[in-house]
C-alpha cells in the first residue's frame, strides 16, 4: 500500500513549506503570549490567495476543490511552523455547512471563506467534560438562539458559528449564527495563546436552521471524525519539527568533549520520538485514505488517527524540551511553544479518553457486523 500523497499534492506540501518557511511564525506565537494578537489575519488572507482556505470547497462555491488530500498535506506543513491561523476551526465550519447547510447558506459563506473574507468555527462544548449529546443545553427556538458554548477555537474573532443545540422538543439541530448581535464573546485563557479559545454568551442571537435528511447529531460527530483527521496531520508535522530540532540539537551541543546525541539515553528518547511519530502517520494516512474513497463509517480511523497523533505529538514535545535540557524550559527557546501546541490540540476535539471510547465503539461495531 502507497502510504505517499500524490506528486501534485506533495508539489502542494513543498510550496507550503518553502512559504511558511519565510515567515516568522514562531515569533507571532510567542508575541500572543505577551498580550499580542492570536492569529495572524494577514498570513491568513496570503493563504488564502494560495488557495489554502478553499482547498477543500468545491469550485461551485468559489473553492478550489483540490480536495481532502490536499487539506491533510496543507495541515501538516501548519502544524511544522505553528502557522498561529484559524485554519481548522473555519475548516469545521465549511466542513458543516457543506454537509448540512442549505443552498442559500452555501452560497453566501463558502465563497467568503474561500477567497478569506471571512471565518468561521463549531460550538459545541458547553464547558468542561466529555463530548455528549447530553450535554448540549444551549437553546433554539424562533430562530433565537439561548445559552452558553465555551470554549469555542477562534470565537473571539470568527464571522459566524455552527451551533449544536436543542429546539422546543428538545431535539439536537444544528443552526448557523453570525456572530454580531445577541452575542457577548470573551476571550479564554490558554496553554497556547495562538489557538485563542473564547465563551460565546447568546441572548437571543439571531440563527439559522440547518436541514438535511442526516440526524443533526450524526451529522456533527461525523464533521468531528473528518476534523479529527485533518488535525491529525497537523499533530504529524508539530512532531516532525520538535523531532527535527531535537536531533539538530543532540547533535552540536556538546557535553564533556562529545555531542549528546551519542548518549544511549538521548538516543532511545529520540528513537521512541521516532517510533510514535511514524506510528501516528501510517494511521494518518489511513484516516487520509478514508477520506479519499468516501467510507461511510470513519469513525475508527478517525479514532485510531486522533489517538495516536496525540500521543506523538505530546511526547515528541516533550522528549524536546527534554533534549534541550535547562535551556528547553525557558521563555527563550522554542521547544515550549510547540510543548504548548500539542497539549492545546490534545483537547480542541475532545481529549484522548473521548477518542479512545470512540475507537473502541467503533472496533465493536466492526467485529458484531
Amino acid at each position: 500500500m502507497n502510504f505517499e500523497f500524490s506528486d501534485e499534492t506533495q508539489e502542494i506540501a513543498g510550496q507550503g513549506r518553502r512559504f511558511l518557511a519565510g515567515k516568522d511564525c514562531l515569533k507571532t506565537v510567542r508575541a500572543s503570549l505577551s498580550g499580542g494578537e492570536g492569529s495572524d489575519a494577514a498570513l491568513w488572507r496570503e493563504m488564502a490567495d494560495l488557495g489554502w482556505a478553499g482547498a477543500a470547497i468545491p469550485e461551485e462555491y468559489g473553492g478550489h476543490g483540490i480536495g481532502y488530500e490536499a487539506l491533510c498535506a496543507i495541515a501538516e506543513e501548519l502544524g511544522r511552523s505553528l502557522a498561529p491561523v484559524p485554519f481548522a476551526a473555519t475548516n469545521l465550519a465549511a466542513e458543516a455547512l457543506l454537509r448540512t447547510g442549505s443552498e442559500e447558506q452555501k452560497q453566501a459563506w463558502l465563497p467568503k471563506i474561500a477567497a478569506g473574507e471571512a471565518t468561521g468555527t463549531l460550538a459545541l462544548s458547553e464547558g468542561n467534560g466529555p463530548i455528549s449529546e447530553d450535554a448540549v443545553t444551549v437553546r433554539y427556538a424562533d430562530g433565537k438562539l439561548t445559552g452558553t458554548k465555551w470554549p469555542v477555537a477562534h470565537g473571539a474573532t470568527a464571522d459566524f458559528a455552527v451551533v449544536v443545540a436543542r429546539d422546543p422538543d428538545g431535539r439536537i439541530v444544528q443552526v448557523l449564527a453570525e456572530l454580531g448581535d445577541g452575542v457577548t464573546r470573551t476571550k479564554l485563557d490558554s496553554i497556547d495563546a495562538s489557538r485563542p479559545q473564547a465563551r460565546l454568551d447568546f441572548d437571543g442571537a439571531p440563527a439559522a436552521l440547518l436541514q438535511s435528511n442526516e440526524d443533526p447529531w450524526d451529522a456533527t460527530l461525523s464533521v468531528i471524525d473528518r476534523a479529527a483527521i485533518i488535525t491529525a496531520f497537523e499533530e504529524v508535522g508539530g512532531a516532525q519539527a520538535c523531532l527535527d530540532m531535537a536531533v539538530d540539537y543532540a547533535k552540536t551541543r556538546y557535553a564533556f568533549g562529545r555531542p549528546i546525541g551519542s548518549n544511549q539515553a538521548i538516543k532511545h528518547k529520540l528513537a521512541d520520538v521516532f517510533v510514535a511519530l511514524e506510528l501516528a502517520r501510517s494511521n494518518a494516512m489511513m484516516g487520509a485514505l478514508g477520506l479519499l474513497s468516501g467510507e461511510q463509517d470513519l469513525s475508527l480511523a478517525a479514532a485510531t488517527a486522533r489517538v495516536s497523533s496525540i500521543q506523538a505529538f505530546v511526547t515528541a514535545s516533550s522528549e524536546n524540551i527534554q533534549t534541550h535540557g535547562g535551556i528547553g524550559f525557558t521563555w527563550e527557546a522554542d521547544p515550549q511553544l510547540f510543548y504548548r501546541r500539542a497539549n492545546a490540540l490534545a483537547l480542541g476535539l475532545g481529549s484522548q479518553d473521548f477518542w479512545k471510547d470512540r475507537l473502541i465503539s467503533a472496533l465493536e461495531r466492526r467485529h458484531a457486523a
